[in-house]
């Protein structure tokens, strides 16, 4: 049954695992609106943890036919993935005589909090960048999922955007390759992603084009929108100050992509009967001085119609 960590976490009793859960959504778009299938079940010893669908590459067509004649036939396109589970997170370990210090900010409580911090991190690199032929360990992004596709948009030259004065000559001509960019997917997408850099960028031209507002979500936060669509930072990778999303240091181009979320476009994976995120604290009631604490999530995502997400090239940000 497709769940969200949202009602993933109305199964988990506890109350530690529950905060883990909601530290998760409430600092990442993506895992807070993701929905994900947990049908996979681990075989061969766990060895194996693959999910198999299949994408739809062509859409249907439809036509008008003269009285006594047959209609051309026309099938649409599918083409059959396997996407692997991984695992992914992190450790630390803490001294039972620091745990046991007290203080503004408990030890356990803020090692627990960076490692959940680092672990989206990775995920949304992952989502965006994910390749499994160079990392094993992992799942495959949109990058890998996008390139050479239909929804690829490549505009003919660089649209720029990098100063205030390139904004206001620009903003119509961006605006406008930006709907004919989305009218080429399947539908209204649920996000936009992309880097601060950008977003600062779209935020300027839809202010100007009296496009751009504000909504709240489920923690309160703003989450920006144009035409209604949320502008979504990936961030940084895990432990660096660099993009998920890169700004090209020569050209200062970067991309942008667009997702619709749903079981029928982009979504995410999990394992059947288990939560996506689980917890292990360090344990101080047995022998040993220093203790270990795990955050671990085993997922991955899948694109189900290649119409359902697509990437836009050539943004000129600097």
């Amino acid at each position: 049954m497709p769940v969200t960590l949202a009602e993933a976490k109305k199964n988990v009793q506890d109350d530690l695992q529950i905060g883990v859960i909601d530290e998760f959504r409430k600092s990442n778009w993506l895992l807070n609106n993701l929905t994900f299938d947990d049908v996979v079940s681990p075989t061969g010893g766990g060895a194996t943890m693959t999910y198999g669908y299949t994408r739809l590459i062509t859409q249907p067509t439809a036509s008008f036919r003269a009285v006594n004649t047959e209609y051309a036939p026309q099938e649409v396109t599918k083409q059959r993935y396997n996407a692997d589970l991984k695992v992914f997170g992190g450790a630390f370990e803490i001294d039972r005589i620091i745990a046991n210090m007290g203080g503004i900010v408990s030890e356990v409580a803020l090692q627990m909090q960076q490692k959940v911090k680092a672990a989206q991190a990775l995920f949304n690199d992952t989502v965006i960048n994910g390749d499994s032929a160079v990392d094993a360990n992992a799942f495959d992004g949109l990058e890998k999922a996008l390139a050479a596709s239909s929804t690829e948009y490549n505009p003919t030259t660089a649209i720029d955007l990098s100063t205030s004065a390139a904004i206001d000559t620009n903003y119509k001509y961006f605006l406008d390759a930006i709907d004919e960019f989305l009218s080429g997917l399947d539908g209204k997408p649920s996000g936009l992603l992309m880097n601060n850099k950008l977003r600062a960028k779209i935020r300027a031209c839809a202010r100007r084009a009296g496009m751009y507002s504000e909504t709240k979500d489920d923690f309160g936060r703003n989450i920006e929108t144009y035409d209604g669509i949320p502008l979504v930072d990936v961030g940084e990778k895990p432990g660096t100050n660099t993009l998920v999303i890169p700004i090209n240091a020569t050209t200062g181009e970067t991309s942008l992509y667009a997702v619709r979320l749903g079981m029928d476009g982009f979504h995410g994976i999990s394992m059947a009967g288990q939560p996506p995120v689980r917890t292990w604290l360090p344990d101080f009631s047995t022998a040993g001085a220093v203790k270990k604490g795990e955050v671990e999530m085993v997922a991955a995502v899948a694109l189900k119609a290649t119409k359902a997400a697509g990437v836009m090239r050539k943004l000129k940000v600097n």
